[in-house]
Order: C-alpha cells, then structure tokens, then sequence
C-alpha cells in the first residue's frame, strides 16, 4: 500500500512534466537534450563508471581521448532518446512517418506471403521508441515485448502511448503464453518485437558467447520460441541520419528456425548487433551493465 501511494505521488508530480515535454516542438525539445546532457553527465554522473568500463573493455585499442569522445555523445544520444520517447505521445502519424522511416519494408511484405507470424529482433542501438508507426506499412498486428514498469501508473502510460498505432505493449512474462495463443488462433499473423542483445539473469543463461570480443551469457527466448511455434525471424537495423530523424532497415534472418543449430540464430542475432555498434558506437545503450557476467563463463 505505501508503494502504491509513492508511486502514485511521485506520479501526480511528474506526469504534467512529461506531458509539456511530448508538446514541445522539435528546436526546444533538443534545447533541453543539451541542458539534460550536462545534468546526466556533469552533475548526476548517471552510471558514468559503467559506461567507461563497458567502452574500455570492448574497444582496448583505443586511445582515451577517443573513448572520452565516444562516451559523451552517448550521453548526448541518451538524452536525445529519452526525451524523443516522450514526445512520442504528442507526434502526430505525419510526422512520425517523416522521422523515422523505412528504407525496404518489402523485406517485411515478402515474409507476411508465409502467413507465419514473425520476431522482429533488434538491438537497443539508437532509437527504437517510435518503430510503431510500422503498423501503417504492413499487415501484422504488432506487439513489443518491454520490461514491466515498476510504477502501475506510468506503465499503463507507456502501455496506451505505444498502442496509439494499433501495436501492443507485452510484458516479458506475458510473452510466452502471448506467442503461444497467437500460434494456435491463426485468425492473423502477428510480428513480436524482440531487443535481446541485453543481458538474460545467470539462472537463465542458457548459451555463452561472444559479444563485442567478450565471453558473455546470451538472449536465446526468441530463437527457442521460434522454433517452437514456427516463427519466422528477421532484424531490425535502426541508422541515426541526423538529430531526430532515422532510417531503418530490414533483413531476413529466416523462415526455417528449426534447420538451425541450438544457438545459432542467437548467434547471427549478436553479430548483427556487433556491426552496428562498430560502425557508430555512440548509438549503443552503454550504460546497460551488458558485461556484468563476463567473469562467470562456465569453463568447457
């Protein structure tokens, strides 16, 4: 009860806060992205030692003047991201579909000929907040699999904002039994949207392998439930072109889960993740604590 009733002051507080800022315009919501970087970065330092950590352990090759530069346009794309999800619930679909793009959606069309349902994986690179505008360019009803809120109110806000373009929001929990009725009801195809490059909990890592050159525990949820029910799989490639607007690409992992070894698709996922994050690691979500469990690798 004491929970509740923090979580619903601490809502009564914020929530016109966040309501200005998704009717800001554009040039005043990045003007406060500047004034949120100095605050995130300079005075709060928000997990600054893990972002040095996670950069210094992937890319040892470089000198500390570039990993200085690298972990402070992070810290400018996070609060670019942060506030972009926000505005989200004042966008209208115009604009959405002006800023955030697809550069080959026949990918998708193509697979929607199969009549599978498909997962959409992606990595938690750039911004993936306003990828339910893809409602409007293809036939699949769409949900995004999310981490559950801890506050009920702000989750119910998140849950209605993500649903203005026909998509549904679905807890990780909900996800299997979900995936599993879909399967069976056929009454039409469905596209689950699967950011699993992040790390799974030690009781739960399955597979072990390697991300960016480190011997870490692997996501494998989305390749088992593939080939379990079927699913067809593709990734999604999100590009920045320039401040507030994105450019995604789609490729066809497969329509024929079950001909893969245990791991592998979960493997090709990673690598594709890996391509990313090296052509403009600035983009990547490091302060995750991705590398948390690289010293517990089980010993072969």
């Amino acid at each position: 009860m004491i929970n509740r009733l923090n979580h619903l002051i601490s809502f009564i507080f914020l929530y016109p806060l966040f309501w200005i800022v998704s009717r800001l315009n554009f040039f005043l919501l990045y003007k406060l992205s500047d004034f949120l970087f100095y605050i995130f970065y300079y005075i709060i330092r928000y997990r600054r030692e893990t972002v040095k950590h996670n950069l210094n352990l992937v890319f040892p090759e470089k000198t500390k003047k570039e990993i200085k530069s690298i972990e402070l346009k992070t810290y400018r794309n996070l609060t670019d991201v942060l506030l972009e999800s926000i505005k989200f619930s004042g966008m209208s679909e115009e604009e959405v579909k002006q800023r955030f793009q697809f550069k080959n959606v026949e990918v998708l069309k193509e697979l929607e000929k199969t009549e599978q349902d498909l997962i959409l994986m992606c990595g938690h690179y750039a911004s993936w907040e306003w990828v339910f505008i893809l409602d409007r360019f293809v036939n699949y009803d769409i949900y995004g699999i999310y981490k559950k809120l801890s506050n009920p109110y702000f989750d119910k806000v998140i849950k209605k904002s993500r649903s203005r373009f026909n998509g549904y929001l679905i807890s990780t929990k909900e996800s299997i039994a979900t995936i599993a009725k879909n399967s069976r009801s056929k009454k039409k195809i469905s596209l689950y949207g699967f950011a699993s490059d992040q790390t799974p909990k030690l009781k739960r890592a399955f597979h072990w392998g390697k991300f960016m050159g480190v011997t870490v525990p692997i996501h494998t949820g989305a390749e088992m439930l593939a080939k379990k029910h079927n699913l067809a799989i593709a990734f999604l490639a999100t590009e920045r072109i320039k401040r507030g607007y994105y450019m995604t690409t789609f490729e066809k992992i497969t329509t024929t889960p079950k001909e893969y070894e245990n791991f592998e698709i979960s493997d090709i996922f990673i690598k594709k993740v890996e391509e990313q994050i090296l052509k403009a690691p600035e983009y990547y979500t490091w302060t995750h604590k991705r590398w948390k469990h690289k010293d517990k690798a089980p010993s072969i």
